[in-house]
């Protein structure tokens, strides 16, 4: 293992320490000024794009929850010494960006060094012949992506660039600076990387880069999905920073500690995504662990709650979670931000037929207005939402307390759990069952026009699978209870251009065969064994059923096509462990399961059956909102802030 820096410098220290006494006791060395104090939080600021083309300019962005002051700081290339910089701003507020162009001029192969006013590195970039024209930018756009070459510059605004498969999707995991130096790498993409020109360097400027492949223990492959660790040549600080730069030179990844940050370790608050956090515990090799504070010793907390309060109105009546469980394994910590908001009135949800004000449970952002949230309550209403100072409220102008739904010809009760938004704008509820003979399964769609008058709606077309169920055909209304509980629209579109294979005729799905089912297909979860069943819903009110898919989950709550990702989105609640399951077209053109994440550590384990990602239309500063519901309301209980609320807000990567 190789030495730390701070045992290497123990002997020159013992040498000259007579020497340097011997000169304060002569009055020889004159006193110098005291070096600048970091600003808190410096580590969180990261260089996110820069361009060599013309302007020379340099992006910074904060990635913290609180503003940094830059007042002071300097920068170098690799042919100046640290400079003085013009800045937009003097400071950089939470989430926000600076910009300023280098005072000597960038060239076509160069590199931009960042320091604080104490001379402290806070990041570093380097680009090899061309990379930074018309820029070199992080993926993702939130100060913690990979280092590509975009094809427009974006200053001021989240970058425009994704995170692309290949040497781009290694990144630095997880850092220790506490004796052993370990750095630990983690390759996210779908095939290994060969690592045995890649170099890496610490915040010494007189450092020349290390080679990873010469590093103990040697490591020259990566392979996909997997980690590597090494020991680092250069030793590492107590407050430093690492730089990854791949075979040209150019920077791949990067990340800075504040003192004592990085001990036992700095991790990614999510395998190969996320900001850099200082972690309780050190998982080299493994899922990080996602524990301790954030910022990279930063003083950044876990997260908070937010918001909520209220006393409980007349019938409102909060009803604790029951079947907790655990996730699946390999689920990985939640990618978003750490903080989340409480995002409705107290009992904003009381109904005639459900005065308690429970059961708020299916969501849906309306892609082509993503300022409205759709809701559906599982006592056969649905609400749309908007906005108004941070919360989701009901659209007076559609109906102040929502809309009741009923079944075809305007009877019963329908159990809507779930529902997505369709073609056109139409609205499709999933239920399981009558509510006024709740024994009895009904496993439907059913489709409604939100533009229709009156305070109630009857389907436009409704479909009935419940002869398909008849394990939930007992007598029981629990078993009744366990069936169709969300519902998810994925176009057609999606399921071509990714090579879904139709079971039905084991050859390239072609919606032509299918003439009257629109254009795309409905994936319903159920309940009962957390599945998926695939429909093509027909304009003559017949279906066609396309099998049925697993999640690797043990119930299925909601349902949603998420185009941002690129992926469907299978959610369970504390059932699972508050788990929200990725789903991809594989090479063989079978949907199977990519990635699962839990929710944000601050939310309580309730059943938080509803979950809903903004379109990446709305997303600002490398976010977007990620919303959920509580079907119970009860949040940590009685007498908590959360009690009686039905809706979170946080956030989820662009």
């Amino acid at each position: 293992m190789p030495t730390s820096r701070s045992q290497a410098g123990l002997a020159s220290v013992c040498a000259t320490a007579l020497a340097f006494s011997g000169l304060l006791a002569t009055g020889l060395l004159a006193a110098q000024p005291a070096a600048a104090a970091d600003p808190a939080g410096y580590q969180n600021v990261r260089i996110n794009e820069v361009t060599s083309s013309n302007s020379d300019t340099v992006e910074l962005y904060n990635a913290g929850s609180t503003a940094v002051s830059i007042s002071g700081w300097k920068m170098s290339d690799d042919s100046f010494s640290p400079q003085s910089f013009s800045p937009s701003s003097a400071s950089i507020p939470a989430g926000g960006y600076v910009t300023f162009n280098s005072p000597k001029g960038l060239g076509d192969t160069d590199k931009v060094v960042l320091y604080t006013a104490g001379g402290t590195v806070v990041d570093r970039v380097d680009w090899a012949t061309g990379q930074a024209k018309p820029a070199i930018a992080r993926c993702g756009g939130d100060g913690t992506g990979g280092w590509v070459t975009a094809t427009a510059t974006t200053f001021g605004a989240a970058n425009a660039v994704g995170c692309p498969a290949g040497s781009r999707s290694v990144r630095i995991n997880e850092v220790t600076s506490d004796g052993t130096d370990t750095v630990e790498l983690y390759n996210a993409g779908p095939g290994a990387v060969d690592l045995g020109s890649w170099t890496y360097v610490d915040n010494d400027t007189t450092h020349s880069p290390a080679s990873v492949a010469a590093s103990a223990p040697s490591a020259t492959v990566i392979p996909a999905g997997g980690y590597v660790t090494f020991d680092s040549a250069l030793g590492l600080g107590s407050a430093d920073s690492l730089f990854l730069r791949d075979g040209n030179g150019t920077t791949v990844d990067s990340v800075t500690w504040a003192t004592g940050g990085a001990s036992p370790s700095t991790e990614r608050c999510g395998t190969g995504s996320g900001s850099f956090r200082t972690a309780t515990t050190a998982t080299l090799g493994a899922v990080n662990s996602c524990s301790g504070s954030g910022g990279g010793g930063g003083g950044t907390p876990t997260g908070h709650l937010l918001g909520g309060g209220g006393a409980l109105t007349g019938g409102c009546t909060p009803e604790a979670p029951s079947g907790t469980g655990s996730a699946p394994a390999g689920t990985l910590p939640w990618p978003g931000g750490l903080d989340v908001t409480i995002a409705d009135d107290v009992c904003a949800f009381t109904t005639s037929t459900g005065p308690e004000g429970r059961d708020l449970s299916g969501l849906a952002f309306d892609p082509a207005n993503p300022s409205v949230l759709w809701a559906a309550k599982n006592k056969n209403w649905l609400f749309k939402l908007v906005k108004s100072n941070g919360k989701w409220i009901p659209d007076a102008s559609w109906s102040a307390t929502g809309k009741q739904i009923r079944f075809a010809g305007g009877t019963g009760q329908p159990d809507s759990e779930g529902l997505t938004v369709g073609p056109g704008g139409h609205l499709y509820v999933t239920s399981e069952r009558d509510n006024a003979n709740n024994t009895v399964p009904k496993d439907t769609v059913m489709e409604f026009d939100p533009a229709a008058t009156g305070s109630v709606l009857t389907p436009v077309h409704q479909w009935d699978m419940t002869a398909q169920f008849p394990q939930l055909n007992t007598g029981s209304k629990d078993d009744a209870n366990l069936g169709f509980e969300g519902v998810g629209y994925v176009p057609d579109s999606w399921l071509t251009a990714n090579g879904w294979v139709d079971p039905l005729t084991h050859a390239a799905y072609n919606p032509a065969n299918y003439p009257l089912h629109g254009s795309g297909l409905y994936f319903a979860g159920l309940e009962w064994d957390g599945t998926l069943h695939v429909y093509g819903l027909n304009s003559d009110g017949g279906f066609t059923t396309f099998g049925t898919i697993a999640t690797g989950e043990a119930s299925v709550m909601d349902v949603t096509f998420d185009a941002g990702t690129q992926r469907i989105v299978a959610t369970c609640d504390n059932t699972c462990g508050e788990t929200h399951t990725f789903l991809k077209v594989d090479a063989n053109g079978a949907i199977v399961p990519d990635v699962a994440y839990t929710n944000p550590a601050v939310m309580p384990v309730d059943n938080l059956e509803g979950f809903a990602l903004a379109p990446a239309s709305t997303c600002v500063n490398g976010s977007r909102e990620a919303v959920w519901s509580d079907d119970g309301s009860y949040g940590f209980g009685s007498g908590s802030s959360s009690s009686g609320h039905a809706l979170y807000s946080g956030t989820f990567p662009c």
